[in-house]
């Protein structure tokens, strides 16, 4: 079964690719993150800010595109990237989880 994620691109106004993912990554759908990421050219940010939980798998894709991705994730997701070791290949932007979906103050621009 396939868990559910949902990916959307757009670009930013000086052309940096941005990939919001909202749900979760794991073995069932990181070959859809894969994609989307192979997808975009050059840099890309990340956008995990809605992404509850990341498994292996996702983070395997994550050190695939280490040389072109920069992440933006809430501190639930921080510890992850950090006992990975991802933190210390990628740029990682914390993003305070106490946002709400439409209320982004003071957050870093996607």
């Amino acid at each position: 079964m396939t868990t559910p994620l949902s990916l959307t691109s757009r670009q930013r106004p000086d052309a940096t690719a941005v990939l919001k993912a909202v749900g979760e990554i794991d073995m069932s759908n990181s070959d859809a993150l894969a994609s989307a990421l192979d997808a975009l050219p050059d840099r890309v940010v990340v956008d995990l800010t809605k992404v509850a939980y990341l498994d292996s798998a996702a983070l395997s894709v994550f050190f695939a595109h280490a040389g072109r991705v920069e992440l933006l994730a809430t501190d639930l997701l921080l510890p992850v990237l950090e006992i990975s070791g991802l933190t210390g290949l990628v740029t990682v932007r914390e993003v305070p989880s106490s946002t709400g979906p439409d209320d982004r103050h003071g957050a870093p621009e996607a």
